[in-house]
């Protein structure tokens, strides 16, 4: 099992979310990071800031993992159209 650290950024734009129980299924879904790296919905990020996202609906949660995991930011993706390009 590994812990998992929230930098103050990340913890931020979890509260700033509305929608308690979108907030929950977040905080659920990063709680099965402890089993890392036997979760579902990860990937490892090449050429980007972070090391690793994991999925949950419309929400990317980036993080790091060296000793422990490390929460680094909520990012939600926006639906693309013709002209996103």
């Amino acid at each position: 099992m590994n812990d998992i650290q929230w930098t103050p950024k990340a913890t931020r734009q979890l509260r700033k979310l509305r929608d308690s129980e979108l907030r929950k299924r977040l905080y659920r879904g990063v709680q099965l990071l402890a089993d890392f790296p036997r979760c579902q919905g990860v990937k490892r990020l090449t050429d980007h800031q972070y090391t690793y996202r994991l999925r949950i609906g419309n929400y990317r949660v980036f993080f790091e993992f060296e000793t422990e995991i490390k929460v680094i930011s909520i990012e939600e993706v926006k639906k693309r159209d013709e002209r996103t390009y």
